[in-house]
């Protein structure tokens, strides 16, 4: 090769290139390309915009590190796959605390969407993406989808009854007792007998009713409860009638017994909802069901409470046992979250040690009773890990609204500002928000004191 054909090779490597960061800095969606461990080679602003309101220190240098608190599974998906390329995740969907503003002024969840490219052995490809309206809509329509599976299937397995403007059931017929066993004796009775005793409030039980009003009807899906205690999953539609009678039925409940479809269901549940490691409610399921929560306490005001807790000195445990003791002592503190709570409640993982508990119609007392009552259980257990035996402990922040207000940002601030509280005096404590801690940090900034050991050998 003579020098002017090497010279003119590097000019057309060069306007490759080029024309490579052209393409990367106009693409309408956030690219980043990153080695495997996660540090960045290359963004373009779009990505910078997005990602910069969740850097912690004002810089970008790791994706991992930058989507830490929103999407603490990407790190083990990225090492838990094992081909050489490929898609390791597909628009992955990721919560943010803060959100755009929309014309009514109020603040919407902004919601992210990430695909994530294993493009060799060291390099990494990430598509981001603001899907925020994309989502809601997907929303509406999967409510659609159910609405039409609900009339168009299953029609002879249904159990029909009238209810009255307060929930009651006004009268009862076979096919009550087809599907739940239920007698005559549920007349008079709230529709929630066919609910487990934890998983719906009085005022959850009223607020459907009001949805079914606004929208036509209202559809739920999860575990139901025969007459014998047996458990099954169902669903359970509530429509208004269209003429009601002053002492007769307001509305028509369906509930139908859907057990075998359940798999199916929960795969994709646990698929779009579900946290990797833990297998609780991921970031994007909590932010969802506290839109939600919060949405109906600004319509009827009642109390909506917000946990959040944080392993102490999580740190000093990775680096004592290396990460995969660190992920089997978030196991344990997720299976005790899913013991302690209701079913009604939302517990879920939201950061990399960082877990949050939506407790519907609870006030601050009661829910820091709660909490009380889970940090003294983490205290007391030990986890076992490849011959060691981890003890821990956990910080908690407690906060709560009374009429939805501020959002589930302002409650998680609040929590957050508690958490942080609770790790100032020294850990394993629970902390109630109050006023004083208004304009306080959330998070410290610095480390606080480690204490001198988180393990005793088996």
């Amino acid at each position: 090769m003579t020098v002017r054909d090497q010279v003119s090779e590097n000019e057309q490597l060069r306007a490759e290139h080029e024309a490579l960061i052209q393409f990367l800095y106009l693409a309408p969606v956030g690219l980043v390309q990153a080695d495997i461990d996660g540090a960045i080679a290359m963004m373009n602003p779009i990505s910078a915009q997005l990602l910069m309101p969740l850097s912690r220190c004002g810089g970008l240098d790791n994706l991992f590190t930058a989507l830490e608190s929103v999407a603490p599974d990407l790190r083990h998906l990225c090492l838990a796959y094992d081909r050489p390329t490929g898609k390791i995740c597909d628009g992955l969907h990721v919560h943010l605390n803060a959100g755009s503003t929309g014309k009514t002024g109020k603040k919407t969840p902004q919601i992210l969407a990430i695909t994530l490219l294993k493009l060799d052995a060291q390099r990494l490809m990430a598509v981001i993406d603001d899907v925020t309206l994309q989502v809601r809509r997907e929303r509406q329509l999967r409510q659609n989808d159910a609405w039409l599976n609900a009339i168009l299937t299953g029609i002879t397995d249904y159990a029909l009854a009238g209810i009255d403007a307060e929930g009651a059931i006004t009268e009862w017929n076979p096919s009550i007792g087809r599907v739940t066993g239920f007698g005559e004796d549920a007349v008079g009775q709230p529709y929630s007998i066919f609910y487990p005793p934890d998983a719906i409030t009085p005022e959850r039980l009223l607020d459907r009713l009001r949805e079914a009003d606004n929208d036509g009807w209202s559809l739920d899906e999860g575990k139901r409860t025969r007459a014998d205690g047996s458990s099954f999953w169902g669903s359970a539609l509530i429509a208004p009638l269209p003429d009601r009678e002053p002492d007769g039925p307001a509305y028509c409940l369906i509930l139908r017994d859907i057990t075998d479809k359940r798999e199916a269901s929960e795969r994709r549940r646990r698929e779009a909802f579900g946290d990797y490691l833990t297998g609780l409610a991921n970031r994007r399921a909590f932010f969802e069901a506290a839109e939600q929560e919060l949405g109906r306490s600004r319509v009827v005001p009642r109390s909506t409470s917000v946990i959040t807790f944080d392993a102490d000195n999580f740190k000093a445990i990775n680096d004592r046992h290396g990460h995969p003791g660190g992920d089997a002592v978030l196991q344990h503190l997720a299976a005790i979250l899913a013991e302690t709570f209701r079913e009604v409640d939302v517990v879920a993982r939201i950061g990399g040690e960082e877990f949050a508990v939506l407790l519907p119609s609870t006030d601050l007392p009661r829910a820091a009773v709660v909490a009380e009552r889970l940090r003294s259980a983490i205290a007391s257990q030990v986890v076992h890990f490849d011959g060691s035996r981890i003890r821990y402990t956990v910080s908690a922040g407690v906060a709560c609204v009374d009429n939805g207000e501020g959002g589930i940002d302002l409650l998680l601030k609040r929590a957050d500002q508690a958490l942080y509280a609770a790790k100032r005096a020294g850990r394993n404590r629970v902390e109630r928000w109050r006023p004083e801690l208004e304009g306080t940090p959330a998070r410290t900034p610095g480390p606080l004191p480690q204490p001198e050991g988180t393990s005793d050998d088996a």
